[in-house]
Formats: structure tokens, sequence, C-alpha cells
């Protein structure tokens, strides 16, 4: 069994779905966890007998402003004194297409790169210089399946985002490892989440003709977030981790 007592994640997007369930996991595992609850710091990570017993901490931010992420790495580390684990979860898919307006097409690119790109870069940023005072640290990035077959056409947005998490993970790996500092990426996907409820109803032909195991449950996720924070395979720094359900075999 997976022993996390003594370590520190901070998890963004917990409050629902993947991030919510990572955080029950680590939970369990014995963690600390810094459940980052999104702009209103509502949601469902609760489990008041974790923050009875001082192993859960709720912060609020809103990842499409530049600097918060930034700010959740400080306030996480800043609560214990430590962080050992940033698991960069959160994440937006709104849709949009080439035939919407200019403007309207263009903030939909500006805010879900801003959400799923550029806060990620800012808290691995933060992470890392943390981790260099303290001899290293673990990041885990949540990307997925889109980035590695592309997405539909109204989501082109989204998969670009998620491609460069991908590259950014390995980058990290490359260039941190000898500071200690390991970096892996989780590529989900169709999940059954409440995000993606509504697509997988209606679409539930196709669904059922790309995913011979249906949608991944977010527990296999969460698991495999709880697998990489233990540490126990440092030399697969660099690597991403498929959970599709072989719908995209690489």
């Amino acid at each position: 069994m997976i022993n996390l007592s003594g370590r520190v994640v901070l998890v963004t997007g917990a409050s629902r779905g993947i991030g919510a369930v990572t955080v029950d996991a680590l939970l369990e595992a014995g963690a600390s966890v810094v459940a980052h609850m999104g702009r209103s710091g509502q949601g469902d990570a609760a489990m008041p007998e974790a923050v009875e017993a001082g192993r859960l901490h709720h912060l609020a931010g809103d990842l499409a402003q530049p600097g918060e992420a930034a700010r959740l790495v400080r306030e996480a580390v800043a609560w214990k004194g430590q962080l050992d684990v940033l698991v960069n979860n959160a994440g937006i898919a709104p849709s949009v297409s080439v035939d919407d307006p200019q403007d309207v097409w263009a903030a939909v690119w500006h805010d879900t790169l801003q959400v799923n790109l550029l806060s990620v870069a800012e808290s691995c940023r933060e992470a890392i210089l943390h981790y260099r005072s303290r001899g290293g640290g673990m990041i885990i990035n949540i990307a997925s399946r889109a980035a590695f077959r592309g997405d539909n056409p109204d989501a082109m947005h989204y998969a670009a985002s998620k491609g460069g998490v991908v590259t950014l993970t390995k980058s990290i790996a490359r260039g941190f490892a000898r500071e200690g500092v390991l970096a892996y990426a989780v590529a989900p996907g169709w999940v059954q989440t409440e995000m993606a409820q509504e697509y997988l109803e209606t679409h539930a032909e196709d669904v059922a003709r790309d995913l011979p195991m249906g949608a991944a449950p977010p527990e296999d996720v969460a698991q495999t977030v709880v697998f990489l924070a233990s540490g126990r395979v440092p030399h697969m720094t660099g690597a991403t981790l498929d959970i599709n359900g072989a719908s995209y075999v690489r």
C-alpha cells in the first residue's frame, strides 16, 4: 500500500471531477493536501475529518488571471512550510469554431491557453524555485489524449493547450532532473465527470465506437497520480501515462 504520510500535495481544480477524486485518493494515502477550489472557493473536496486533522487546506484562485497560479504555490508552501508534489489538474474546455466571430474565437483561445497552459507553466516555475531550495520535488501535469491525436474542430484550442502541457513536462524533466525535480504527465481520454457528462450523453453512439471500455472513471486518474506521487519510479520522469481505454494507442 502506498503511504504518502509527511508529503504535502497541491491539487489545482479540486472542486469537482478528477480533482476532487484525486484529493480524496491522496488523503486516503496519508498525504496532506492543499485543494484549489477555483474562483468560488466552493466544491466537493470537503472531508471535514481531514480538515480537523490538519491534513486538508482549501485555497481559492482564478487561474484565468496571470499571477494567481504562482500565488497558489506560494500559499501552499506557507501552509506547512513545504510542498512535495504539485498536481496541475485545473482546465477548461469551452467550444469555439473557426466560423465564430474573430473576437469570440480569439477570446476563447486566449482564455483556454491562459488556464490550461500559461497558469501551468507559472505554477511549475514557482514549484521548481521552491524545490531547488529543498533538494527536489515532483510535478504531475494532467494533459489529455487530445495532445497526441488532436481534437474536434471546435476544440483545437484545447488540444493545442494540452500539447503544450506535455512538451512543458518533458522539458522540465530533462532540464531539472539533476536538481531532483521530477515531472510526469497523465493523459486521460474521456473521463466520467460532470464536465464531460453532456457530451457523453449526446454523443453516445460515437462514444461507444470510440471507447472500447467506455469513459474512464476519475479514480483511474486519481490512482495514477497517487502512484506517481509515491516516488517509486523516479527514472520514469518525463513520461506521459495514457488513460484512455485503448481508444488511442501510441
